[in-house]
This record gives C-alpha cells, sequence and structure tokens, in this order.
C-alpha cells in the first residue's frame, strides 16, 4: 500500500508540474482516489480503535483479577496496536497530500 500509494503521489505531482496535462481528467481521477483512500483510512481507523478498545478492557480486567493471561493478552494488543497506528498516520497523511494536490489541480483549472 505504501509503494502504491507514494507512486501514485508522485505521478500526479509530475502530471502537475508538466502543465501538458488534461487537468480536468486529472481532477476526476484524484477524486476517486480521495474517496478510495478515504474509505481504506476510515476501515483502519475503526480497525485501530477496536484493538485499543480491546487493549484496555484486557488491561482493566487484569487490574480487577489480577490474572496474567489478561495482562499478556493487553500485551499482545498493545504490540499490534502500535503499526496499526503507524499504518493510520501513514494513511492519514497521504490523503492530506491528496487534498493539497487536488487544490493545485483546481488553481490550474481557473
Amino acid at each position: 500500500m505504501r509503494k502504491y500509494f507514494g507512486d501514485y503521489i508522485k505521478a500526479m505531482l509530475a502530471a502537475l508540474e508538466s502543465g501538458d496535462s488534461d487537468f480536468q481528467e486529472l481532477k476526476k481521477e484524484i477524486l476517486v482516489k480521495i474517496q478510495f483512500m478515504q474509505h481504506e483510512r476510515l476501515i483502519h481507523f475503526l480497525v485501530t480503535m477496536m484493538f485499543a478498545l480491546l487493549m484496555m478492557i484486557c488491561f482493566a480486567a487484569f487490574l480487577l483479577s489480577e490474572n496474567l493471561g489478561m495482562l499478556a493478552a493487553a500485551g499482545l494488543m498493545l504490540v499490534l496496536l502500535i503499526p496499526y497506528i503507524g499504518h493510520y498516520y501513514f494513511l492519514e497523511n497521504g490523503v492530506q497530500k491528496l487534498y493539497y494536490i487536488y487544490d493545485k489541480i483546481c488553481e490550474k483549472i481557473k
């Protein structure tokens, strides 16, 4: 996903800088990509929040029961949560870059 997204952003910036592109088509294309990436971002946000909630529940269960299995489960959730947060951060910044490119395309059309 990172390579695909990074390559797409580079291609859009190159098309924007070249000046000989059909900006109406670029605008339509980037709007579709923004919708796809917003959907991807929403799904990853929900998964990230689910893991965070499960981690908190496991930790609270450990505090109430002093069961080491619950602490291990909370630790596992934390280990899984860290990459999810990193990927969500990447998606969030990527979508904001697409917004920036979209604004530049709109400036070229005017």
